[in-house]
């Protein structure tokens, strides 16, 4: 069985933002992104894998294969066409949590946004503590 690539490093949140961020605006989002998943999930931004930042974790095991690992409870990544979202189940029964939202796209599980002027940030705060509920029901706390 493959190893999974995305896994929790020490390289520094801020310098990654800078770094990556390919627009003025997007590294605003992001340090704003950074302060309401923190502040959200009481948890210090931590970078997974080369390009995600990650909030909280919790091992997972597949129901359809014998993979299993470590996943951010929420996080986010400023990627060149869009900020994608890691706060989502993407399990239909908690689609109704999509009707408020706002602009944006959507993935498997992954939401797709241009900029966080384009959503509700209520939405997306209702989203992530659904969505935490949701795997720390399934997988337990740590």
């Amino acid at each position: 069985m493959a190893e999974i690539k995305t896994k929790q490093t020490k390289e520094d949140v801020y310098e990654f933002i800078n770094r990556f961020a390919n627009t003025e605006q997007k590294r605003k989002d992001s340090l704003e992104l950074v302060k309401l998943m923190q502040s959200f999930t009481g948890h210090e931004p931590k970078m997974w894998g080369p390009s995600i930042i990650g909030f909280g974790s919790y091992h997972y095991k597949s129901d359809r294969s014998r993979q299993e690992g470590d996943w951010p409870l929420v996080g986010f990544s400023p990627r060149k066409a869009a900020i994608s979202l890691y706060v989502y189940t993407g399990n239909p029964k908690h689609e109704y949590l999509l009707k408020d939202l706002g602009k944006y796209k959507i993935g498997k599980a992954c939401i797709y946004i241009k900029k966080l002027s384009d959503i509700n940030l209520d939405a997306l705060k209702k989203m992530m503590r659904v969505s935490i509920d949701f795997v720390q029901s399934k997988y337990g706390k740590p």
